[in-house]
């Protein structure tokens, strides 16, 4: 395996002992190009941290079940990322916390490989390096929290201008 795990964000906390111990729980895997890694609304336990390759990360626009006229919206997902090998990127990382729905699809642009681990395998971790396990529940924590003021901000553009919008109709 390559040497890239220093330089993945998620580790960049640990000490190098700390480090060898979450190698454990971690697969390399390597997934070809076309594959759905996760698709939105499933229910899935893993998390993936991109070594080598690139992925898109879409959204469906439209609330499972809505439909309009296909004159109205040609595409009904909206890219919200394609992303590189560049920065190690995560993702899947809400599964390890919640046992929720898929929330995005994430797809595999060109063959790739992957680290991933399972909720499982991350929370026997936690339990048993409970030092390591914290530095790396903070580091998903800010992550995730990084994501929902992101968001906020979206929402608050998006409300603006369906306002907006709505205040020029009725004119």
């Amino acid at each position: 395996m390559a040497d890239y795990w220093t330089a993945i964000p998620l580790f960049q906390n640990l000490e190098q002992e700390e480090l060898q111990q979450v190698k454990s729980i971690f697969a390399n895997i390597a997934v070809r190009s076309g594959t759905e890694i996760i698709s939105e609304g499933e229910e899935g336990d893993e998390m993936f941290i991109l070594v080598d390759g690139k992925v898109r990360i879409t959204k469906a626009m439209l609330m499972k079940g809505m439909s309009l006229p296909l004159s109205e919206i040609k595409n009904t997902c909206k890219v919200l990322a394609n992303l590189d090998d560049s920065s190690y990127p995560m993702f899947g990382e809400i599964a390890l916390i919640d046992r929720d729905h898929r929330s995005a699809t994430v797809t595999v642009v060109e063959d790739s490989e992957f680290l991933v681990t399972d909720r499982l395998k991350f929370f026997d971790f936690v339990e048993k390096h409970p030092q390591t396990g914290s530095k790396l529940l903070m580091t998903i924590g800010k992550r995730l929290t990084a994501t929902v003021r992101r968001n906020n901000n979206e929402l608050v553009k998006l409300t603006t201008a369906l306002a907006l919008a709505l205040s020029r109709s009725t004119k």
